[in-house]
């Protein structure tokens, strides 16, 4: 699988075998970290407090034991239906924020390569690109995540962005209403908005590639928030951003599920409790802790997830959470999850190789589930279920 080209035109090496170069996503990773700044790499990266979090879901991935089995040959069909769709792989493109911080044009790279993948792309709020700009790129598949407005008039008015631009499905993140500090974020004094002071320029000059593209783009805005900042007390960025931090209640969804007429997945969810006070209004409920980035002690999305299947047996279940190969993929299938969506590894790919990096993340997660697929003697990733 050779491919070429570079990130916004930078052209690789040569014509790479990237299985070779870059056989893993761990491998994507470390590359990618080599080739942005430092206060780009915490971004991404950090969570929040001492990381327990971010660490205890890798943790929880890896003692998940599927058993293998023999003398039972069958060919893998990787098709799952969630949300009224067939999607190639089980697997999706989370949200995250300021993705154009990672490299430039990411958003759109990322979305056009979920629509020829077959799998959903989920645009952030707080992308650095509009609904406007990525809508066109999703094939009217798109899923668009809201952190949820104070004002209703802003929140409406988003939602009709999102759908005159073609997204179809609504995920709100509902686990947000109080900011986390990420301390490795402000070691690296990160802004936002993004302030070229003398200790970011210097991180950025480590780092041509990266500071040419970015010079050539302009610096990332959170640009689907610009149209409201008149209205915003200090008048930036910044501060209507904190008008997206609420709790929302049973109140706020059954207003916002009124609003869209399409499926709505409530995104941040860890207790069985709370799972099951969203049948009935949402389509799906979205299991995670956000990558560990909000609250260092919450638990992983895997030592939930049986117990929120148990207490919604017929409800579809997004889950994400440290994610890196397929195996994980498999091993969320098994506890429960319908779909699995990863964020980081996507934008490793991007900033790593380019669009042929995203493409290469897409091959390695899809070959690796083949893979595993056929050791599990397994026809589809559903069946993961019945080998733990």
């Amino acid at each position: 699988m050779s491919r070429s080209g570079g990130v916004r035109g930078e052209p690789l090496e040569d014509a790479m075998d990237l299985d070779d170069r870059a056989p893993s996503l761990a491998d994507l990773s470390a590359i990618a970290r080599r080739r942005v700044p430092r206060f780009v790499w915490e971004y991404l990266d950090s969570a929040t407090g001492d990381e327990t979090s971010k660490r205890g879901n890798t943790a929880a991935l890896d003692a998940v034991r599927l058993v293998p089995r023999v003398l039972s040959p069958v060919e893998a069909d990787l098709t799952t239906k969630v949300l009224g769709h067939d999607w190639a792989l089980p697997v999706g493109m989370a949200p995250v924020g300021m993705s154009g911080l990672v490299w430039p044009g990411a958003e759109s790279a990322l979305a056009g390569a979920a629509h020829r993948a077959g799998i959903p792309y989920c645009l952030s709020t707080v992308a650095s690109a509009t609904p406007e700009e990525i809508g066109p790129l999703t094939g009217g598949r798109g899923w668009f995540q809201l952190y949820p407005p104070r004002d209703s008039g802003i929140r409406r008015d988003m939602l009709a962005r999102a759908r005159d631009s073609g997204f179809e499905t609504l995920i709100l993140t509902a686990d947000v209403g109080t900011p986390s500090r990420r301390e490795r974020q402000r070691r690296a004094r990160l802004s936002n908005p993004m302030r070229l002071t003398p200790w970011i320029v210097a991180q950025a000059a480590l780092c041509p590639a990266w500071s040419i593209a970015t010079l050539r783009a302009g610096v990332p805005r959170l640009k689907t928030l610009e149209p409201y900042v008149r209205n915003a007390p200090g008048g930036t960025t910044g501060h209507i951003g904190y008008q997206l931090r609420v709790s929302p209640d049973r109140a706020y969804l059954e207003a916002l599920r009124a609003e869209w007429d399409g499926p709505l997945v409530v995104k941040g969810v860890l207790h069985p409790a709370d799972a099951q006070a969203l049948d009935g209004v949402a389509d799906a409920v979205w299991v995670s802790n956000h990558g560990g980035r909000q609250f260092e002690a919450a638990p992983a999305a895997a030592t939930v997830l049986p117990a929120i299947r148990d207490a919604l047996p017929d409800m579809p279940l997004i889950a994400d959470g440290g994610v890196r190969s397929g195996t994980d993929v498999l091993r969320l299938i098994a506890l429960g999850a319908d779909m699995v969506m990863l964020g980081r590894a996507f934008h490793h790919g991007y900033a790593a190789f380019g669009q042929a990096g995203i493409d290469h993340a897409i091959h390695v997660l899809r070959e690796g589930l083949i893979a595993d697929m056929g050791q599990l003697a397994i026809a589809s990733p559903a069946e993961a279920k019945a080998r733990l």
